[in-house]
């Protein structure tokens, strides 16, 4: 019998495996290794920008596309890939995830031109949707419940270092072996993860799932976020003509139908009824204003330290290390105040320090210095982070039946992704930029201060929403397996405790 088989067997006959033993420390592993390679890309791919614009001959558009094809097909199938890692196994789900993440990011590391990266930055999306669910619930399936909050941490804490090295890494890798090295750097970790996650993680799964999925709602969502990205994206070039206002009516009619497909299905992938309870929708709403305005800034910042300031892709990236830091440092004690405080205080303040910061981006340009212009502006949007995104989760979790967290969690890290896939698309249009405006320092640099004064809007907008509509509410039950961890892109995921092994 194999070694896998092995496993399987013993956590039939005692599924909580303790996080001591070999086989939990390999589950930690795999789980690190897994989410990390999605983190890890995730962080890594803008600070490469400017190079792949400049070694493919792109305008802005491919680079927008070079960030969004990955969110787009991420944000419209994360919540399917849940679902069929709890039918059919998440470690099978988790390792195909894996598995076709690598593929794709070989594709990409190989594209030879535009529009095969941007193919391949969609597939990587997808191997994203079926991986990155799967990390987290991993360890809530498998570890021994006085075991788990630990393992969470472990993770989240692994996670967070993924995190903040990445732009790091990503600039070393863009200065010294090319920017086509940020993609292929995923192989290897793959190569580790696949074989132990084979080897040691025992299967597990949901045994109230069943076979029938939301495919169609999943497509339709899916293609009304792309024909609305892809209307935003176009618009600076084309104008207000029919490729244009087609994709954008289309888009619209595409999410009329897939709300209309989501009420009438017995078991919808979305379920428009968790939206009649107003603490639910209420976050949410909130989620969407923050991370549309980190979005923007992540996506706009590297390229202005790069092309106006005329840092290289390593100072660049590291440059940014200091919000990822805080997040790591202090986010989990930010959880622990906010369940003395109640949600309303930390979504409220949380933005207003964000939108200081971006603010303060608003004088980095030509021979800006570090430590004058750029750590400022980091450490007030870091601090608005940590008071902001832990209590975020917590509130979104908390607003909802036990039974219902993990689906909470999801909904709410797609709307994040969403939320971002249409900053990136719509921002430089609102700011003005056209398709080579990144090639021309001076007039990028006007463009990225009215983009950070709309991130800085979208912000205090989102403060006060917080303001007005969290009120009189129970505070967020923190329980100590909530993942804190760097939610740059999105709020973590929760996957429920709705677990067995077999």
């Amino acid at each position: 019998m194999s070694a896998s088989a092995d496993t399987s067997a013993s956590a039939a006959d005692s599924p909580a495996v303790r996080l001591g033993t070999r086989t939990g420390r390999a589950v930690l592993l795999t789980a690190v290794l897994g989410s990390g390679m999605a983190m890890l890309d995730g962080t890594v791919v803008n600070v490469a920008l400017p190079h792949i614009g400049k070694d493919l001959n792109a305008d802005l558009a491919v680079l927008q596309w070079t960030v969004n094809a990955y969110m787009l097909t991420l944000a419209g199938l994360i919540l399917l890939g849940g679902a069929l890692g709890d039918r059919f196994g998440r470690r099978r789900v988790f390792v195909l995830g894996v598995v076709w993440f690598a593929l794709a990011s070989l594709l990409c590391g190989v594209a030879p031109d535009a529009g095969v990266l941007i193919a391949a930055r969609a597939l990587q999306g997808v191997g994203g949707a079926l991986l990155t669910p799967g990390s987290l619930a991993l360890i809530q399936a498998v570890f021994h419940p006085d075991d788990r909050a630990g393992a969470v941490g472990a993770w989240s804490g692994l996670g967070g270092v993924a995190a903040a090295v990445g732009p790091f890494v990503g600039g070393w890798l863009v200065d010294g072996p090319g920017w086509r090295w940020v993609f292929l750097i995923n192989l290897p970790v793959a190569a580790v993860c696949v074989p132990v996650a084979l080897r040691y993680v025992p299967e597990t799964r949901d045994p109230r799932a069943h076979g029938r999925f939301d495919i169609l709602g999943a497509v339709l969502g899916a293609l009304a976020l792309a024909a609305v990205t892809y209307a935003l994206i176009a618009a600076p070039e084309k104008g207000a003509s029919p490729w244009v206002i087609g994709p954008a009516v289309g888009g619209v009619l595409l999410g009329v139908a897939f709300w209309q497909v989501e009420k009438r299905r017995a078991e919808p992938m979305l379920p428009p009824g968790i939206f009649a309870n107003r603490m639910f929708s209420s976050v949410n709403a909130v989620t969407v204003c923050v991370y549309a305005a980190f979005s923007g800034f992540f996506f706009l910042a590297v390229l202005q330290l790069q092309v106006v300031v005329g840092w290289s892709a390593l100072w660049a990236g590291t440059a940014l290390l200091p919000t990822t830091i805080l997040m790591l440092l202090l986010s989990a004690r930010s959880g622990r105040i906010a369940q003395g405080t109640g949600p309303r205080l930390p979504l409220t303040v949380g933005p207003l320090l964000c939108a200081a910061g971006m603010l303060l981006m608003t004088r980095v340009g030509p021979g800006a210095v570090y430590w004058r212009d750029v750590l400022p502006a980091l450490v007030f949007l870091g601090m608005g982070m940590v008071v902001l995104v832990a209590p975020l989760t917590s509130t979104v979790l908390a607003s909802v039946d036990v039974a219902r967290a993990g689906l909470a969690s999801g909904i709410n890290n797609a709307a994040a992704r969403a939320a971002g896939l249409f900053a990136v698309a719509g921002l430089p249009l609102l700011a003005g930029m056209g398709s080579d405006t990144y090639r021309d320092p001076v007039a990028f640099s006007q463009a990225f201060r009215r983009s950070m004064l709309y991130c800085a809007a979208a912000l205090v907008f989102g403060s006060v929403l917080a303001l007005w509509a969290i009120r009189r509410v129970r505070r967020p039950v923190c329980h100590p397996e909530t993942p804190y961890h760097c939610g740059v892109e999105a709020p973590p995921l929760d996957p429920g405790d709705e677990t067995t092994t077999s």
